[in-house]
């Protein structure tokens, strides 16, 4: 039992070692007594990720890591884009409460 944790513990070691973040990795008692499996499972592809990042020629596990791309814009750019209301915002087209009838109509007696 104490030989098959410190087993896990060098995995981990050596995983921190190669490059990957320890936030990525799980804790030795997640694996060993089956508490927290989506951990681990996380943690061998955070390992997959790493492998590719660090040219790994053999077989490949999970995406690839995101790289970094610089952009650089020039102030006419950045000032043309201060006037957009992006999609995410949503949009006013077309809003209003025409044939909207939410529950009884309100009658009013003269």
């Amino acid at each position: 039992a104490f030989k098959q944790m410190e087993n896990i513990g060098k995995f981990l070691e050596f995983c921190t070692g190669y490059g990957c973040n320890t936030s990525d990795m799980f804790q030795t008692v997640d694996l060993y007594e089956n508490q927290n499996l989506p951990s681990v499972i996380n943690g061998i592809h955070a390992l997959g990720r790493r492998a590719q990042a660090n040219k790994f020629d053999g077989p490949v596990l999970g995406v690839r890591e995101a790289t970094a791309q610089h952009r650089e814009f020039t102030e006419e750019q950045l000032r043309a884009g201060e006037g957009v209301i992006g999609l995410q915002m949503g949009s006013n087209k077309g809003a209003s409460q025409a044939g909207q009838a939410f529950g009884k109509q309100r009658h009013i007696l003269d």
